[in-house]
């Protein structure tokens, strides 16, 4: 065996050890890992977490932290469906959409800055890279507004007729994609000119949740009627493959009435999560190969409707308020407010502060974080090996479950040589 395979096994033997040592590092140098969670994020339903903005501190195993307050509810009212939250840490501010409304807050002092309510309400919104500008559909109505983050005064308008829903801003801010509750064509908008400029698909069916890897060369999509996803070609616009869930079959929803209703990447884009609404599942797929093959299955405590990551990719947030250990492909902690009432919401996101300042934010949607997309030939996809079918096991804490996997080899470099942070997205 040469050197070089020896240093590659060695360092693969020894990446648990180093990331255990560069969260250590990171918390040493005052990082606080928070998920901010806004409620109601199951339509209007306060029984899954009441009305607010939500915060559980990552490291201290989603210990529930505190209530931010967003809207007071008039007796006799009905609150408002949260539908989108978006964060930026380069301006430290934190975004919440309403099916009426949008709202923009200071992430340091938790202050509404402003609160504005546009034409056609407002569905999951996106912010650009730079945190200077918001794309907010309109409530599954005919446009998008383009909206200036620090004040929330329009700029401009996209109207596509296709049922504005779900809303990716691209890693490098210069694409926008947009979907349509109503149309099976992903739309890409100029992030400069406000102008769409390709169409992705048509899809088999409209469109619903989706994601999108970090080079924006492919586009993952969940579908009507489709137990799980198709895969787009960003660059030629073209379909390239239709996957569906084996093992498992499609049933009632609680919701959005579509079997699979959330897609995401892990950021190292090496695995794509999948809902499974009617058998209260998330299926894991090996995205290392095209198209993307199923490797294992995960049980969840009630049936997800959308999927989201932590920044480093060691948690999973389906919308069930699970909290899943990517690694081990467990459930190791639940989301419950002050009161010890389970939480659930499709509208959560991750903050890193330094010192009490935001320094990165996460996102709702799942987006890869690789510039560059691996590929593997067709024919190492029979070479890959299938992992068992996971029932729920017995929840630790994600401290005890870092505890648990430590290793006690010595680093042979240092973490922060290894393995960079990513900057403020």
């Amino acid at each position: 065996m040469t050197i070089r395979r020896v240093v590659i096994c060695l360092l693969f033997l020894l990446a648990p050890t180093i990331l255990s040592e560069s969260r250590q590092l990171r918390a040493a140098d005052g990082e606080k890992h928070l998920l901010y969670v806004a409620v109601p994020g199951i339509r209007n339903y306060v029984e899954y977490g009441g009305v607010g903005i939500l915060v559980y501190d990552i490291g201290a195993g989603h210990k529930f932290v505190k209530r931010i307050p967003t809207w007071d509810v008039p007796p006799g009212q009905a609150p408002e469906n949260v539908k989108g939250i978006a964060a930026s840490a380069r301006t430290g501010k934190l975004y919440v959409s309403t099916t009426k409304r949008l709202a923009c807050f200071d992430l340091v002092t938790e202050k509404k800055v402003w609160e504005r309510m546009y034409e056609g309400g407002s569905d999951r919104m996106a912010i650009s890279p730079d945190g200077k500008t918001l794309y907010v559909p309109s409530f599954e109505g005919p446009h998008w507004h383009i909206v200036d983050a620090s004040t929330g005064d329009v700029e401009a308008k996209i109207e596509l007729r296709s049922g504005a829903h779900n809303t990716i801003y691209g890693a490098d801010g210069s694409r926008v994609y947009l979907a349509g509750l109503h149309s099976p064509v992903l739309s890409v908008a100029d992030a400069k000119t406000h102008t769409v400029v390709q169409e992705i698909g048509p899809f088999s069916r409209s469109i619903r949740p989706f994601t999108i890897n970090g080079s924006q060369t492919l586009c993952f999509v969940n579908v009507n009627e489709l137990l799980g996803f198709e895969v787009g070609d960003c660059k030629t616009g073209k379909v390239l493959h239709r996957v569906e869930v084996a093992g498992y079959q499609k049933g009632p929803t609680k919701r959005h009435g579509c079997p699979s209703h959330g897609i995401a990447l892990t950021p190292d884009e090496r695995e794509l999560w999948l809902a499974d609404a009617a058998n209260s599942s998330i299926h894991v797929f090996d995205a290392t190969v095209m198209p993307p093959k199923q490797m294992t299955s995960i049980k969840l405590r009630d049936q997800p409707g959308w999927i989201t990551f932590s920044i480093d990719g060691r948690h999973a947030y389906p919308s069930t308020g699970d909290v899943i250990d990517t690694h081990s492909k467990r459930v190791v902690a639940t989301l419950e407010d002050e009161a010890g009432r389970p939480v659930q919401s499709e509208k959560l996101l991750e903050l890193v502060f330094t010192n009490g300042r935001p320094v990165r934010a996460g996102d709702q949607f799942g987006i890869g974080r690789k510039q560059k997309q691996p590929y593997v030939s067709s024919s190492k996809l029979e070479t890959q090996p299938q992992a068992r079918h996971l029932d729920r096991g017995p929840a630790r804490s994600a401290n005890e479950l870092a505890v648990g996997e430590r290793r006690t080899r010595p680093a042979l470099v240092e973490p922060s040589r290894l393995f960079r942070t990513m900057g403020p997205y």
